[in-house]
């Protein structure tokens, strides 16, 4: 028995602008009725066809699998071949706005200039780096085992999908971002490659690098290969450690002050956790959050600090998971 087909009325509010024409942009609004088996590309492609020839967007294999068409609707990471538009209307409601995946690099509509991804990517070197004999006598074998260690990194196919999704990426034009640290992490794993320290330096570096990742998993959500970055960055963070690579202590100190918080309570003690990364003199600049997030009873005071029912069992796993001491 097929499925029946339903129809709901959308207001589609629609992101213009030319760089070459327009100031400032503007946004058109469309009325359509839609049926239950419409993508937003078939949105895309109706405005275009039906009401204005000059709308501009990218878009290829509609197979959700090249990223070609990634836009955003209502803020959301989208990829338009896929995302069902009555599913998106049951998140947002009957009116959907409909933007590029960064407004500020708008170049004409959902068109966006992405040269700043591609300044990114280098910076990690992303290529093998290797000393080798001119004239070998026997291929450099990578056994199945070793190749599974990249964790199909390299399957990214540099689309930007993530890269745009990252909030951090939107507001700090020096942070390398999600694409660049999946592609960094490809070659930190490949036992072949020997420029480990200096490609972790890059990527640690303050402002820029992996220490900066807010851990809001958006780049996992809008990634169409399903590689999942925040993976690869978090391993990024334990080879840091593995390699003695500090040049953030306070994001470093971050980091373990959690396992410390853990191991002491078996909970997350987060008014320590910033006097353990700043220090006693670091702290101060943060008091008036701090007595805000008391009030809200976020934390606690330090001696009222509870401690969890299964504190010894927490600790065994502590130090049984753990790769470094710190």
């Amino acid at each position: 028995m097929s499925e029946t087909i339903t129809t709901k009325k959308v207001t589609f509010k629609v992101f213009r602008f030319n760089a070459e024409t327009d100031y400032l942009p503007y946004y058109n609004e469309y009325k359509m009725d839609v049926t239950s088996e419409e993508v937003v590309l078939d949105i895309l492609n109706r405005i275009k066809w039906d009401h204005d020839g000059s709308f501009s967007y990218r878009r290829s294999c509609r197979h959700g699998i090249c990223g070609a068409c990634a836009v955003t609707v209502n803020g959301r990471a989208t990829l338009a071949c896929k995302e069902n538009l009555h599913g998106l209307m049951d998140l947002f409601g009957d009116e959907l706005t409909i933007e590029p995946q960064s407004v500020k690099r708008a170049v004409k509509d959902m068109i966006i200039d992405k040269s700043d991804f591609w300044e990114k990517h280098d910076q990690i070197q992303p290529y093998l780096i290797s000393h080798i004999e001119e004239h070998p006598e026997m291929e450099c074998a990578v056994s199945p085992e070793e190749s599974e260690q990249l964790l199909e990194a390299d399957l990214c196919i540099q689309c930007g999908a993530c890269h745009y999704a990252c909030p951090v990426v939107e507001v700090n034009e020096d942070y390398i971002g999600p694409a660049a640290f999946v592609k960094a992490y490809r070659f930190e794993a490949d036992v072949r490659d020997e420029a480990h320290v200096a490609r972790l330096e890059t990527v640690s570096a303050p402002s820029q690098g992996v220490w900066d990742c807010v851990k809001c998993f958006e780049c996992a959500e809008a990634c169409p290969k399903d590689i999942n970055p925040i993976e690869k960055i978090t391993k990024l963070h334990n080879m840091l450690f593995e390699e003695r690579v500090f040049k953030n202590p306070v994001a470093e100190r971050h980091a373990v002050g959690f396992q410390h918080s853990i191991a002491r309570h078996g909970l997350l003690d987060e008014g320590e956790l910033v006097r353990y990364s700043e220090g006693n003199i670091g702290v101060l600049k943060h008091v008036p959050v701090a007595i805000k997030m008391y009030k809200k009873g976020k934390i606690v005071l330090p001696w009222n600090m509870p401690k969890s029912d299964k504190l010894d069992e927490i600790k065994k796993l502590i130090e049984s998971s753990s790769t470094s001491n710190y």
